[in-house]
């Protein structure tokens, strides 16, 4: 019975050490933010135009360090003023440019001073119907927090550039079952 006692008791504590060590590996993914939604969906279609954008992460943004863009489908940036913050949540007004695909680019600072980047796309099947002929605009210009879609805020790319959290527990599940097997056999051994 006291073999029984000493192996069931060394098991539980290999199990709990593999579990700490889970949570000790994913701390260091923890404080990486991270896109977790946004108001129109990414990929959705609309019909009616809506009245802002909104973008939600899972950690608290900076204002100062948040830059988003929104971008019609004739390259032109269509928002209609300064992007508000609430929390992990930021608010653009949207202004109603022609019907088709709008890309709206995000660029974060985590508390870990990681960029995320990344974007969502969403079509309007209306747009709006100029009361004159459209002149051409020597500057679309971007509010003073948001910058000029560039190349690197690539469109319909919802995922953020930090990486996916599965190899972080795959890698802590692999640990545990390394911490058992160790465990067990020093276990079988010392009976020997």
């Amino acid at each position: 019975m006291g073999g029984r006692g000493h192996r069931l008791a060394t098991l539980t504590l290999g199990v709990i050490v593999g579990a700490l060590s889970v949570l000790l590996l994913a701390g260091p993914a923890a404080a990486h933010n991270s896109f977790t939604g946004s108001d129109p969906e990414n990929g959705a279609t609309l019909d009616e135009a809506p009245e802002t954008v909104q973008l939600r992460f899972l950690s608290r943004l900076d204002p100062a360090t948040t830059k988003v863009t929104v971008t019609g489908p004739d390259g032109a940036a269509t928002y209609g003023g300064e992007p508000t913050f609430d929390g992990n949540r930021v608010t653009v007004p949207f202004t109603l440019g022609p019907a088709g695909l709008y890309t709206v680019a995000y660029e974060v600072i985590s508390g870990d001073t990681h960029p995320i980047k990344g974007s969502v796309t969403f079509t309007l099947s209306v747009g709006a119907t100029p009361s004159v002929p459209p002149t051409p605009t020597a500057e679309p210009t971007p509010a003073p927090s948001s910058p000029a879609a560039t190349p690197s805020l690539a469109p319909a790319a919802a995922e953020n550039e930090e990486g996916p959290m599965w190899p972080w527990l795959v890698g802590g599940l692999v640990l545990v079952a390394a911490i058992v097997a160790l465990v067990t056999f020093g276990v079988r051994r010392r009976r020997t």
